[in-house]
């Protein structure tokens, strides 16, 4: 039984697993977005996001211990220096997952997950909204009413 356990074990042995979430860790840094399946993404996410949060603090110390975690100089460097540079400001929540639907060989869960700070689509401002009509019909009528004018008499020419 479970009691407790905590690590979604993800039908892998200890070694193959911690491999798996480090190549995956290193694509995401990497590719800012990757597909794979649900159960996945959510176990990267606990793996990935107290990596980027120490890499707020550019220290020898910091980057040797995400490196052990990542083993891959260029994934550090980018983390280091792009990807700290986007998340400097926020508190947390680095990952983004967005369901994609099933996939048809084994009917298992797809998602897509991403770095929240590199997806444009979602950073477009949208606070430019039309304005919110209503539709009340008095209010309508009394601005499209047309306003009665007197009638302007066209003078005749003058006969010289």
């Amino acid at each position: 039984m479970r009691h407790g356990c905590k690590v979604n074990h993800l039908s892998r042995t200890h070694a193959h697993r911690v491999a798996m979430l480090s190549n995956m860790a290193t694509s995401l840094i990497m590719h800012k977005r990757i597909e794979t399946t649900l159960a996945k993404a959510k176990a990267l996410r606990v793996y990935v996001e107290p990596l980027i949060n120490r890499s707020k603090e550019d220290s020898t110390h910091n980057r040797r211990i995400v490196f052990s975690y990542l083993h891959s100089k260029e994934a550090v460097n980018e983390l280091f220096r792009e990807v700290s540079q986007k998340v400097a400001q926020r508190p947390g929540g680095y990952t983004r997952i967005l369901k994609t639907g099933i996939r048809h060989g084994d009917n298992s869960e797809m998602a897509i997950i991403e770095l929240v700070d590199y997806n444009e689509n979602m950073l477009k401002d949208t606070t430019k909204k039309a304005a919110k009509s209503t539709r009340r019909s008095r209010a309508k009528k009394a601005e499209a009413a047309p306003v009665a004018e007197a009638p302007v008499a066209e003078e005749a020419p003058k006969a010289e």
